[in-house]
């Protein structure tokens, strides 16, 4: 498929949206789905630069965000999800969200094929081990989706890991904002090259037989079971994190993940 003549999402037709100045040097087109919303880039033919730093400089709230979604997690899986099963974090950058997560009692692995583990070194998964037969309760992929070349076959991947995905990626405002005009955008560090509404989310959730939950700004839930709606509202706000932190806490993995990693 054509990717600049159709939607990478419905594949209905797009429509031109805009130029932008990527990585401070390539002008890029943009085009937009009337029919879903769905923003895409042309080809993207910078990555393989754009990636040479995986993490961008800009991105000063790496910290923040993986702390900040480690709780939102601990709460959603409480309450919606069992703790004592298997998790992995795709698209897991330095690994501080896995961390954090096994230091929480959770145990996660990691997979990321751009960049570095500093932080969760001995819970890597590499692509060969990304097979059918692996089986993970949940899978979360923190602001990845924005990310993808082609979100179908990626997704089509995650939901062979796990049949519920977690992510975040922040919802396209209505109406549109023109290109460069959007700190989302970020053309600067060139890796943000698919923007979504709730009705893209929804259209990708049915092609594969997913229930999509969202709280409509940047957290949603794609799922083959049923989840209640309430446990993912109550998850993702912020009074309950703070219950969950006092009242559901879990024994850490951390001093396990220590001797395991001393004994090699």
């Amino acid at each position: 498929m054509d990717r600049e003549k159709f939607c990478l999402i419905c594949e209905c037709r797009n429509e031109p949206f805009g130029n932008g100045l990527v990585l401070n040097k390539y002008d890029v087109r943009f085009f937009r789905c009337p029919a879903c919303g769905f923003i895409q880039t042309e080809t993207p033919s910078w990555l393989d630069e754009a990636y040479s730093t995986p993490i961008a400089s800009s991105d000063i709230g790496y910290v923040s965000r993986n702390v900040g979604m480690s709780r939102v997690t601990r709460a959603l899986i409480s309450l919606a999800f069992d703790a004592n099963k298997r998790f992995v974090d795709y698209g897991g950058g330095y690994g501080m969200f896995v961390r954090l997560m096994r230091d929480a009692g959770f145990d996660f692995w990691r997979y990321d094929r751009h960049c570095e583990n500093l932080f969760a070194q001995g819970f890597d998964l590499d692509r060969a081990s990304l097979s059918k037969e692996q089986s993970f309760e949940l899978l979360t992929a923190f602001e990845v989706f924005e990310h993808l070349v082609d979100p179908k076959k990626e997704l089509e991947q995650m939901v062979q890991l796990a049949p519920a995905v977690f992510f975040s990626t922040v919802i396209l405002p209505d109406p549109a904002p023109a290109i460069g005009s959007w700190w989302y955008y970020v053309l600067a560090h060139g890796q943000h090259i698919a923007f979504h509404t709730v009705r893209s989310l929804e259209i990708l959730a049915a092609k594969f037989d997913l229930r999509l939950y969202t709280n409509h700004q940047s957290l949603h839930l794609l799922s083959r079971s049923k989840i209640s709606k309430t446990a993912f509202r109550l998850a993702t706000t912020s009074k309950v994190l703070r219950l969950v932190s006092l009242f559901l806490r879990r024994k850490s993995l951390l001093m396990k993940d220590a001797a395991d990693v001393t004994a090699l």
